[in-house]
């Protein structure tokens, strides 16, 4: 049997959560404790810190790289969206970025369509010789020519107007006594809300509708995006327009007679009522409430949010960018329009449909005059009909 080594120190025990010491021990016995007072955030001012780096100027260039590394850098908002959302988010700052690009485009235009400048030889020629690329297959002598005579005329008169009327979803708002006060508007112009939504600018001339220089309608979403990452449009509001006595253009003036039953004398009563004109676009219509439950009326409400919506739309995205291709005619070839034009053209599916319904027509006709003729009965019409 192995005898014991002498003089061995005992084997030490490892620490178990029961003997494990409430202190660290120090790191040696020699250990003392600091003679300098820890310094507190707020006795630290500037004097001190610029001596701190002065005497560490490594610590100088490490912040410094840390800061350089940040520059350029997202502040993770973004980032910490679902993907959907991330995507709808940086398709909007996209938007807002190439928009600021196109906004002194637009500001150069409006100058010119109001006689405010006028363009450069160089601008001009650019003019002209992409619409001769665009005539190359034309004949010139159907071109008309050019008048040697010229009007004095200042910028492009009715031009937001004409514009307007050309653009099928607008045309439809504007009413005649509508063209008298939209024959003053200078300028249609569009801004970016910080959050998500929109406003429109409508710039004015003196006139003798109203005294508002503008009038803005803004258009604004829910906080909350929808499924897939939309934005969820929520309602919009329009500025009062200040109207001049006897000229609102949203209301018509209605006269009645009435008879005293008694005296048997009449009198003429007149009130205002509410009228179809293109300025109720600056009074949209409110989200329903939850005291609209007739699913009727909630219905309707919704169709004529949805019908405003689509209107501002049409102006943002169709009618400000290509307000010029509007007011020549040009942007029409790009639209797609179902129903009859000017021209009496329809779309090919409608003449089919045209061409089948008289030849119904056609056959029933023949039908007739075979029953009162006697001569065929129905069924040698119909194997008649089939070859």
């Amino acid at each position: 049997m192995a005898e014991p080594i002498k003089n061995r120190r005992p084997e030490a025990t490892a620490p178990t959560p029961q003997n494990t010491p409430a202190s660290n021990a120090p790191i040696s016995s020699h250990a003392q404790q600091p003679g300098v007072a820890s310094i507190k955030e707020e006795d630290l001012d500037r004097a001190a810190a610029a001596s701190i780096f002065a005497q560490n100027p490594r610590l100088v260039q490490m912040i410094q790289g840390r800061l350089g590394s940040l520059v350029g850098r997202s502040s993770g908002y973004i980032e910490s969206l679902p993907a959907p959302a991330e995507f709808q988010e940086e398709v909007l700052q996209l938007e807002k970025k190439y928009f600021a690009k196109f906004t002194p485009l637009y500001e150069k235009r409006a100058q010119i369509v109001n006689g405010k400048a006028e363009p450069t030889d160089k601008e001009v020629q650019a003019g002209e010789e992409d619409d001769e690329e665009k005539d190359d297959d034309e004949s010139k002598a159907d071109k008309p020519e050019k008048s040697s005579e010229t009007l004095e005329v200042s910028g492009i008169p009715e031009f937001w107007l004409s514009a307007m009327k050309n653009q099928v979803s607008l045309a439809e708002m504007i009413t005649e006594r509508d063209e008298g006060a939209l024959r003053s508007l200078t300028d249609i112009r569009m801004q970016y809300l910080d959050k998500p939504g929109f406003r429109l600018i409508f710039e004015f001339a003196e006139n003798e509708f109203f005294t508002n220089k503008t009038i803005v309608k803004t258009y604004f979403y829910q906080n909350e995006s929808g499924y897939g990452g939309d934005f969820i449009y929520d309602h919009a509001e329009g500025d009062k327009i200040n109207w001049k006595e006897g000229q609102d253009l949203t209301v018509r003036i209605e006269s009645k007679k009435q008879r005293n039953k008694n005296t048997k004398q009449t009198r003429i009563v007149k009130k205002t009522v509410p009228t179809e004109s293109f300025f109720n676009f600056f009074s949209p219509p409110k989200p329903p409430t939850d005291e609209d439950e007739d699913d009727d009326a909630a219905s309707d409400i919704e169709e004529r949010l949805e019908l405003d919506y689509q209107l501002g739309e049409d102006i943002k995205e169709k009618l400000i960018p290509r307000a010029i291709d509007w007011f020549t005619g040009e942007a029409l070839a790009f639209e797609e329009i179902d129903e009859l034009d000017d021209e009496g053209f329809v779309d090919e599916d409608d003449d089919e449909d045209d061409d089948d319904l008289s030849e119904d027509r056609d056959d029933d006709e023949e039908e007739s005059e075979d029953d009162d003729d006697g001569a065929k009965p129905k069924q040698e019409a119909q194997e008649c009909k089939q070859s």
